[in-house]
């Protein structure tokens, strides 16, 4: 019996790789998608490659979207699940933000996830089956110097919920995962006394892990859990219930 087809964006390193490392084990065979082919093909190689398979692509270019689910149709003629983890960021204070800044950060993280999220739908429509999982950020309630990435997450979150409502006789169960703040690549960068403090302002007083996020994604991925649609479900070490710093 052919293994189930999850699609993972963003899965060369941090969250993206935990994710799809995690619906190996869960029995899938997953797509890694991401525009850094060496890191890529590295998670690809660390996984198994009998159990994986890495596709270079921009989710924010049209074209390169449609000819992925061109080529995964004609490789394996399903998608199962779709993780939209792909996302960047482009930090300042508004009046000294750029709008090219503004104009990446809402294409990659708002208009990419949508663009994927399109062509999962017609699949899993015609079959009548597939979950959508998409990662925001606790941070769609707002953050200082976030006003574009706050603003995309916002939108991945909406979207989401509409995109539930539009599924959900399809049998296609649409939910969000909204990560706080996790050990990753990007918060290694982190002056250490922000990161304390951002750390200090959490209620556990702990970083997240990357397989934290993992773990909730594969919950969402089971069909047992396929009456669960267009929800999000925080995995911030409860910041988003009202922790400031």
């Amino acid at each position: 019996m052919q293994k189930e087809i999850a699609i993972v964006t963003g899965a060369g390193k941090g969250i993206g790789r935990a994710i799809a490392e995690r619906l190996v084990a869960d029995g899938f065979y997953v797509l890694l998608v991401d525009q850094d082919r060496a890191a890529g093909e590295k998670a690809v190689e660390e996984i198994g490659n009998k159990d994986a398979a890495f596709f270079q692509a921009d989710i924010s270019n049209e074209a390169q979207v449609k000819a992925l689910f061109i080529e995964t149709d004609k490789l394996y003629g399903r998608v199962d699940v779709l993780v939209n983890n792909a996302g960047i960021i482009r930090d300042n204070m508004i009046w000294n933000m750029e709008a090219v800044d503004f104009d990446l950060v809402i294409q990659v993280n708002l208009k990419g996830s949508w663009l994927m999220c399109r062509e999962a739908a017609i699949r899993m429509k015609e079959k009548q089956q597939g979950r959508i999982i998409n990662i925001a950020s606790r941070a769609w309630l707002g953050n200082r110097g976030q006003t574009n990435y706050s603003a995309s997450k916002a939108g991945v979150i909406g979207m989401s919920r509409a995109l539930a409502l539009e599924m959900g006789k399809y049998n296609v169960a649409v939910n969000v995962v909204a990560p706080g703040l996790i050990e990753t690549p990007l918060t290694s960068g982190i002056k250490k006394e922000a990161l304390d403090k951002l750390i200090a302002a959490q209620p556990t007083k702990t970083m997240g892990k990357p397989e934290d996020v993992a773990h909730t994604v594969s919950f969402l991925a089971s069909p047992k859990t396929s009456f669960i649609t267009g929800q999000t479900f925080y995995v911030d070490g409860g910041k988003s219930i009202g922790a400031g710093i």
